[in-house]
C-alpha cells in the first residue's frame, strides 16, 4: 500500500481540466486509479465531493483525497491490458469486438487481463458506473466467444441497456458452426437452462432451470472434413452457456466447444462462436462485427470438389456473416438509450 498526500491546489496550468485526470498529473497515479478514487466518493474539490470524473477544476481550487490508501502503483510494463477493437463510442456507451480467450469482468480464477479492466484504462469514466468489478458490463459474453459485445460509459447508459435487456428489446444474433445437419432449416429451442444437478459449474437443460428460448436457422451446411452446419443464433433471453447448452440438447453440439460440444475438425483452435449483431429498440440497423474469422473462416475453402457444401440459405440472405461486414460500421449508438 502507498499514501498520498491529502491536499492539492490546482495549478494555472490545469485549470479547467477534468478533476480525474488533474489528479492523475498531480499524484503521478493512472487515470484508471484516480477514477476509481472518485467513484467511491474519495475526492473533494473545495469542500464538496466530486461526482463524476468529469468534473472541471479552475485554478486556486482545493483538491482532498479523505481515503489516501490506494493499492501500490503496478508498473506500466507489467500490467496486463486485454486487447480489443471499438467498433461504436460516444458519451453513454461503448461497443467493443471481444476476443476470442479474453474473460469479459473479474471472477473466480481471473482477476486481471479482463476486458474491463482495459475498457476502464482506456475511458476512466467508467469505473464507477455499474456494479462492482464489473464496470460498464452489461451483458457478457463466454470467454471462448468472440464479437459484439455493448458496454455503459454513464449510469444513465447502464440504467436503460439493463432495462432494455430486462425486457428482451435488445436483438443479438450469433454464428455457430455445429456437428450435424438439423431436420428443419429453423426452429427454436425452448428449454429452461439450470446449473447441472451432478456438475455445478456447469450449466444444463433442466426443469429446475429458468426458461430459455433460443432461435435458430440454418445458413449452410458442409460434409467435409465433417457434417457441419453454420447456423445464425438469436437470443429470445440470455442464460448462462445457452447457446451451448442448447444446441448441444438437440443433438447439434458446437465444435471446438471442449465442455459441451465436440472438438473442431477445422483446426480453429477455439469454440466456433461469434456474437454478429446488437440491435437496440427504435435502432435501423445492428451494430455488427463481420465474423469471417473464425467462423466463416472455418468454412470457407474447406469443402472438397468431391464432397461440395449444401447451401441452404441464400447467400444474399447472410451478407451480414461476409467480409462486408467487416467494414460497417453502426454510427448511431446512442438509439441503444432510446
Amino acid at each position: 500500500m502507498s499514501d498520498l498526500p491529502g491536499h492539492f491546489e490546482i495549478p494555472e496550468s490545469l485549470s479547467g481540466e477534468r478533476i480525474d485526470r488533474a489528479l492523475s498529473l498531480l499524484t503521478g497515479r493512472s487515470r484508471s486509479d484516480t477514477a476509481k478514487m472518485v467513484a467511491q466518493g474519495c475526492v473533494l474539490v473545495d469542500g464538496q465531493i466530486a461526482r463524476a470524473g468529469s468534473v472541471r477544476v479552475a485554478a486556486g481550487s482545493t483538491v482532498e483525497v479523505t481515503d489516501m490508501q490506494l493499492p501500490a502503483a503496478v508498473p506500466e510494463q507489467r500490467r496486463e491490458i486485454a486487447p480489443f477493437d471499438v467498433l461504436h463510442a460516444d458519451g453513454d456507451i461503448v461497443v467493443v469486438d471481444k476476443p476470442s480467450g479474453v474473460v469479459t469482468h473479474p471472477g473466480s480464477g481471473h482477476s486481471a487481463g479482463t476486458l474491463a479492466d482495459a475498457l476502464v484504462e482506456q475511458y476512466p469514466d467508467m469505473a464507477g458506473v455499474g456494479q462492482p468489478g464489473r464496470p460498464g458490463i452489461v451483458h457478457r459474453l463466454d470467454r471462448g466467444t468472440s464479437g459484439v459485445l455493448v458496454c455503459a460509459r454513464s449510469s444513465r447508459a447502464y440504467d436503460a441497456l439493463v432495462e432494455q435487456l430486462t425486457m428482451r428489446q435488445v436483438r443479438r444474433t450469433y454464428a455457430a458452426l455445429a456437428r450435424g445437419h438439423p431436420s428443419s432449416p429453423t426452429g427454436t429451442i425452448d428449454a429452461p437452462i439450470g446449473r447441472d444437478r451432478e456438475n455445478r459449474t456447469l450449466m444444463a437443460v433442466t426443469s429446475e432451470g429458468r426458461d430459455a428460448r433460443t432461435h435458430y436457422s440454418v445458413v449452410e451446411t458442409y460434409v467435409h472434413p465433417a457434417e457441419a452446419s453454420l447456423l445464425r443464433c438469436r437470443l429470445e433471453t440470455g442464460r448462462t452457456h445457452q447457446i451451448r447448452v442448447h444446441l448441444a440438447s438437440i443433438g447439434l453440439p458446437l465444435l471446438g466447444d471442449l465442455t459441451y460440444g465436440v472438438p473442431d475438425p477445422f483446426g480453429i483452435g477455439r469454440p466456433l462462436l461469434h456474437a454478429a449483431t446488437a440491435r437496440g429498440p427504435g435502432q435501423p440497423r445492428p451494430l455488427q462485427r463481420g465474423c469471417r474469422s473464425p467462423v466463416r473462416h472455418a468454412c470457407d475453402g474447406r469443402p472438397s470438389p468431391r464432397s461440395p457444401a449444401r447451401r441452404t440459405v441464400p447467400r444474399d440472405r447472410t451478407h451480414h456473416l461476409d467480409e462486408a461486414g467487416r467494414n460497417r460500421r453502426e454510427r448511431s449508438g446512442r438509439r441503444l438509450l432510446e
